[in-house]
């Protein structure tokens, strides 16, 4: 037989025609057909032959819900103009983060507040999904936590000038030598998990423990109202290495999102729990919890060694993360868990911190429908960080610092005072309260009054911010 009698080899683009999809079984599949080739049998039978292997059909894409399809549970009322614009634009997103194909209900909290474009779940905005995952919706900075530990009958400016001398602030982790411990257990489960197991998260792993970001995480000291005994409270997520599995898991989330439901906006692209990937994020979101309990721990027990403290009860609650409760994912945007046993070590009581000059809330979560079983996590804002700075008009940040928190002790990390943190641009304190209570999302059991806080402070890069403390 001569070259032009010999039959056409079998291609990727006839494999294409035939309903093969490209991937790691083309090659074999290639090598098969045109072994059959060879051997004298026609393109039928040769596509005869392969139909065993012709992947499952592609779903149907999923329909985006009707408007009013999905149940919405509002729990927050407008005290003024600027607060009725607020809670208009968080139900107008929620509208639209309604109707995503996986979600079941949402609820919005009296600290309700935009975090993004339109369709973007806001800040004390929860969404319960069926068999979904959605990143989005606990966003980068996930499991945003509160500890508190009871100090005992310390002094607190020792207390503050302890933590100020132990936490790091701002971007990046500490410099190797000034590290805290990360256990070896711990780093073992990053490794196992395929999320988790790569050389630049477990750098950040390590690097990130004890620190605390920017922006409106804090350390503050207080002393409680039942007790008289001082106590620290910390407020941040988990750094880097939330950060990065956050950016891998919208990575995964996006693929699934262009199969199942292009229709869906990427904010709200899910990753399907009974998947392998699904299954995966949901344990690497666990050890993440761990991560972030293990950071809060490092900076309260420094402290507590420092000041040789007899220290009382320790808790920590998220208020960034996704909950499982039945067969649904309870995805929580800055909104507290006020149900009992939401976690192996929750305790029953959880922490709201409403501003610097406010007392830190303790409270027993009542596990409200209309609120899906959450509570606020804080004060909330009704504009954004620059209309605040711009309705300062002339007056400097250190002025309204002075004005706004007269006889407390407040401190900027990086030294430039941040004006976007002062309580004047948060939703009035009482009000979030007494929306807490009349809604019947949870009941104030203690206030820590404050002595101060340290903030990060105006945002610098990292290694700047370490000269300006020194």
């Amino acid at each position: 037989m001569t070259n032009e009698d010999a039959p056409s080899p079998v291609t990727g683009a006839d494999l294409i025609a035939w309903g093969h999809r490209p991937g790691p079984a083309f090659p074999g599949l290639l090598t098969r057909a045109n072994t059959a080739r060879d051997e004298g049998l026609g393109l039928i039978r040769i596509r005869q032959m392969l139909e065993a292997d012709l992947p499952p059909p592609a779903p149907e894409p999923l329909a985006l819900r009707r408007p009013g399809e999905v149940p919405l549970h509002v729990s927050i009322r407008a005290e003024n103009a600027d607060e009725q614009d607020n809670i208009d634009k968080v139900l107008a997103t929620m509208a639209v983060v309604l109707k995503t194909p996986t979600v079941e209900s949402g609820a919005v909290m009296p600290d309700a507040c935009p975090a993004g474009p339109l369709g973007t779940i806001p800040v004390g905005g929860v969404v319960a999904a069926r068999n979904a995952i959605h990143p989005g919706m606990h966003s980068a900075d996930i499991c945003c936590s509160v500890m508190i530990t009871d100090l005992g009958m310390v002094d607190p400016k020792a207390a503050l000038d302890a933590a100020q001398a132990i936490t790091n602030f701002g971007c990046g982790g500490r410099d190797q030598g000034n590290r805290f411990t990360v256990s070896l257990d711990l780093l073992d489960q990053f490794r196992a998990n395929p999320f988790l197991n790569g050389n630049r998260m477990l750098h950040a792993a390590q690097a990130h423990m004890g620190t605390q970001g920017d922006g409106n995480h804090f350390i503050f000291i207080g002393r409680s109202r039942a007790t008289g005994r001082v106590a620290m409270v910390t407020h941040h997520g988990s750094r880097g290495p939330g950060g990065l599995l956050y950016k891998t898991g919208m990575e995964v989330a996006e693929r699934f999102r262009r199969r199942l439901s292009p229709a869906t906006l990427t904010q709200n692209a899910w990753i399907p729990a009974d998947t392998d990937e699904g299954r995966n994020y949901w344990a690497a979101l666990q050890v993440i919890r761990r991560w972030t309990k293990a950071n809060h721990n490092a900076l309260h027990q420094a402290v507590v060694e420092t000041l040789r403290a007899e220290p009382g009860d320790r808790y920590w609650n998220e208020h960034n993360f996704v909950f499982r409760r039945g067969d649904l994912f309870l995805h929580g945007k800055g909104a507290t868990p006020a149900w009992e046993g939401y976690a192996s070590d929750a305790t029953g009581l959880t922490l709201i911190p409403l501003n610097m000059a406010e007392p830190v809330l303790v409270v027993r979560g009542r596990d409200a429908t209309r609120a899906l079983g959450f509570s606020p996590h804080g004060a909330g804002r009704n504009f954004s960080r620059t209309e605040h700075r711009r309705r300062m008009g002339a007056v400097t940040p250190a002025q309204m610092l002075a004005a706004e928190t007269a006889g407390l002790d407040i401190r900027f990390h990086a030294g430039a005072v941040d004006a976007s943190e002062l309580p004047s641009s948060y939703k009035r304190a009482g009000a979030v309260i007494d929306q807490m209570r009349d809604y019947g999302l949870a009941d104030v059991v203690d206030c820590i009054d404050p002595y101060g806080c340290i903030m990060a402070g105006g945002i610098v890069p990292h290694r700047q911010a370490k000269r300006t403390r020194r």
